[in-house]
Order: structure tokens, then C-alpha cells, then sequence
């Protein structure tokens, strides 16, 4: 690290209010996520984003929705089938903490699934 970096980094620390640790992920996913969406990373000058870089998030992949009632969802039993209001053939959606960030197929890779990303959606398309 530079020193003009360490003396950024100092000047932050020195003005970065104190979180409790049991808010520390979710502070840091929305920190992370606005300073990706904001380019924050430009308007400050030296500051970068490798301190976040490491920072773990959830990815999962929806195959499909479905609205029960309560008195359904009892009634489901071993054998079930539930039609969800997706076709088959539709590219699945990613999500990362829940914000959908690009749509894919499904694969196998060494006999467990994945997913090859078939379409990064741009921010209009992105839900919160």
C-alpha cells in the first residue's frame, strides 16, 4: 500500500463511525453494493475495493416460482408435483443476496450441476 493510500485509508478509519459486529455483513453487503452501483470507487480518488473483494456473498440460482395457499402446501405429500411459472428451455435466473445479476442453463461439471451464464442483465433489469 502507498502512503497516500495509508493515509486515506487512516483518515477513513479516523471518521468511519463504529458498527457492531452483529451488523457487520448485512452493513457491508449494502456498502458494497452501493459503492459498486454509485462508482464510489472513481469519485474518491485512491481509494479501491480490494478490501471488499473478499467479502462473501450468497449465490443462487431460481428455477421457477409458485403461489400456494397454506391449506395446498399441508396437503403436498412424497410424489408431489408443484408447476411452477417457468418453461422448460427458459435460462434459470442468478442471484447474488437475492438481486438478480445474470440469467443461465444448467450444466454438469465433474457430477454436480452449475450453471454457464447465458446473459448478464443490466441495472434496469436487476431487482432489489
Amino acid at each position: 500500500m502507498s502512503d497516500q493510500e495509508q493515509q486515506n485509508h487512516e483518515q477513513a478509519t479516523e471518521q468511519s463511525p463504529e458498527i457492531p459486529d452483529s451488523k457487520v455483513s448485512e452493513q457491508q453487503t449494502k456498502m458494497a453494493q452501493a459503492a459498486i452501483k454509485q462508482g464510489l470507487n472513481k469519485m474518491t480518488g485512491n481509494m479501491n475495493l480490494d478490501k471488499i473483494m473478499d467479502v462473501n456473498v450468497n449465490v443462487s440460482v431460481e428455477v421457477g416460482r409458485a403461489r400456494m395457499s397454506i391449506r395446498e402446501l399441508r396437503e403436498l405429500n412424497q410424489g408431489a408435483i408443484i408447476e411452477l411459472d417457468r418453461a422448460a428451455g427458459t435460462p434459470l435466473d442468478v442471484l447474488v443476496n437475492g438481486t438478480l445479476v445474470a440469467r443461465g442453463e444448467i450444466v454438469v461439471v465433474k457430477e454436480k450441476f452449475g450453471i454457464m451464464l447465458t446473459e448478464v442483465v443490466n441495472d434496469a433489469e436487476r431487482e432489489d
